[in-house]
C-alpha cells in the first residue's frame, strides 16, 4: 500500500461499496423524513420498539445519561478533541480533519432536516428527527473505523465489514441512551445512523479530493523539470 493510499480519509478499498451504502442510507433518511413529516407521535414501530427500552431504572439510566452527555457540547468537544489528537499522534493528518469535517456535517446535517421534517416529541418545540445524538457518535466511530482500515491495509470485505460493525455499535449505543431517556423514537435513531452513514463517505472522499490536489500539482511539476 502506497503512502497516500494509507494516508486517505476514505481507503480506496472501500471507495467502491461505500458510494452505494451512502446513496442507500440517503435514501432511508429521506423516506423516512416524508413519512413522519409534521408528526408529533410514535409510529407503529415505534410504538412496538419503545417499551421495550423506554424509561430505564438506576443503575442503566445513568449509564444512558452518560452516553448522552458525550454528544452534548461539551463531552462531545471533549471526545473530538481526543481522536483529533490522537489522529495527529499517529501522523493522520486528513483523518484528524476527517473527525472535525464528518462530526460537522453529520450534526449540521440533522440539524437542519429537524427543521425541514419537523416531527416533535414532548411538545411542538423538541424536534426529534433525526437523532443529532446518534448521528454525532456513528459519525466518530466512521471516522475512527476508516482510520484503522486505512493503517491497517484491510481489504474491502474486511474493510468493510469493520466500519460498518463499528458504526453499528456506537449508533445502537447512543441510540439506546436517546430512547431510554425518552429523547427520540426509534426511527428518529435509524435516521440519525444513516445521515451519518450518508454524509460521512462523501465528507472524506471531498477531503481526499482537496487533500490530493496540491499533491498532484508538485508531482506534475516535478515530471515537468525531469523533461
Amino acid at each position: 500500500m502506497t503512502g497516500r493510499s494509507a494516508s486517505a480519509a476514505l481507503p480506496p478499498s472501500l471507495r467502491g461499496w461505500f458510494g452505494p451504502i451512502a446513496a442507500l442510507a440517503a435514501l432511508v433518511v429521506v423516506a423516512l423524513g416524508i413519512l413522519y413529516a409534521g408528526h408529533s407521535e410514535p409510529g407503529k414501530v415505534d410504538a412496538w420498539m419503545r417499551p421495550a427500552v423506554d424509561g430505564v431504572r438506576p443503575p442503566w439510566r445513568y449509564v444512558a445519561l452518560a452516553m448522552d452527555f458525550l454528544g452534548e457540547p461539551v463531552g462531545a468537544a471533549a471526545l473530538v478533541v481526543a481522536i483529533v489528537t490522537g489522529c495527529l499522534l499517529l501522523r493522520c493528518p486528513r483523518a484528524a480533519v476527517l473527525v472535525v469535517a464528518g462530526s460537522g456535517m453529520a450534526v449540521g446535517t440533522a440539524t437542519l432536516l429537524k427543521s425541514l421534517v419537523g416531527r416533535t416529541i414532548h411538545g411542538d418545540g423538541d424536534l426529534s428527527y433525526p437523532s443529532g445524538h446518534t448521528a454525532f457518535a456513528t459519525a466518530l466511530a466512521l471516522v475512527v473505523a476508516l482510520l484503522a482500515t486505512g493503517r491497517l491495509g484491510l481489504g474491502r470485505t474486511v474493510g468493510t465489514s469493520l466500519v460498518l460493525t463499528a458504526a453499528l455499535v456506537a449508533g445502537a449505543a447512543m441510540g439506546w441512551a436517546q430512547v431510554a431517556l425518552g429523547a427520540h423514537y426509534p426511527t428518529d435513531v435509524l435516521g440519525g445512523w444513516c445521515t451519518a452513514l450518508a454524509v460521512v463517505p462523501a465528507t472524506a472522499w471531498l477531503v481526499d479530493r482537496v487533500a490530493d490536489r496540491p499533491a498532484g500539482r508538485i508531482a506534475d511539476a516535478g515530471r515537468r523539470k525531469r523533461r
